[in-house]
């Protein structure tokens, strides 16, 4: 399993992403998640995904490969006008490569399906945020729903749903994002460190700050044991529940 986040704030965009993939609980490995592609003063794209790997190695290969080389049925993401016809060309490699892997030989019992959270800014537009389903349909973040999860998403929910802020700096969304992961770390074994992250600040169109941040991390291991006490500390301040003689 996996989870990933990816946030909208006023001053731009924050993904993050853990890196285990595992086919039972003897065979775990870790992957990258979150890549990303740039042309400096112009564009940046990000994307995170979840589900099948082959699949959504697929997907990613494919869109470098027509960074390298596009074609006329199948241009580059560095190529597209606009966000939205980056999230519908994503959108399209994503169906077109489960379509193919679903049809081609023999198939596996588990599934070919991936979702994807993908994200940034092209020269022109604001930047935009987007969830990629398998079938190739994909909604866009708002202000409604300013941040999307994918993955293993109900641990660390509640978290984001009572503390998300959008004026928040980068440095308190990554906090609040390392207690969501934190959360749900602790909830699914099937979610695991090293955390991957990427920051973007809006209209500067190059990559910002990005990192990994390992279970060693002092940092996240203050976050970490200081929302555990944080938590047991606000429990024991409320009130017992009072039984009946």
């Amino acid at each position: 399993m996996t989870y990933c986040v990816g946030l909208m704030l006023d001053q731009g965009l924050v993904m993050m992403s853990d890196t285990r993939t595992n086919a039972g609980v003897d065979n775990i490995s870790t992957f990258k998640k979150l890549h990303v592609w740039e042309e400096s003063g112009e564009r940046v794209l990000m994307l995170m995904s979840a589900g099948n790997l082959a699949t959504t190695q697929a997907v990613v290969s494919t869109l470098d490969e027509r960074t390298k080389a596009p074609q006329e049925r199948a241009p580059s993401i560095l190529e597209t006008p606009s966000m939205f016809q980056a999230a519908q060309l994503v959108a399209k490699t994503l169906k077109d490569v489960i379509s193919t892997h679903a049809q081609a030989g023999q198939r596996a019992d588990a599934s070919f399906g991936a979702t994807l959270i993908f994200g940034g800014q092209i020269a022109g537009s604001p930047p935009r945020l987007f969830l990629i389903y398998p079938e190739g349909n994909f909604i866009e973040a708002g202000e409604d729903t300013p941040y999307f999860q994918i993955g293993e998403t109900k641990y660390g929910r509640p978290i984001l749903v009572r503390a998300y802020d959008r004026g928040a700096t980068f440095e308190e969304a990554l906090k609040l994002l390392l207690v969501s992961f934190d959360s749900t770390v602790k909830a699914n074994l099937s979610v695991g460190l090293p955390f991957d992250y990427q920051l973007y600040t809006t209209d500067s169109f190059r990559l910002g700050t990005r990192g990994r941040i390992a279970a060693t991390d002092p940092y996240f291991q203050s976050i970490s044991s200081g929302w555990g006490d944080a938590l047991k500390s606000a429990l024991d301040s409320l009130p017992n529940f009072k039984l009946e003689d």
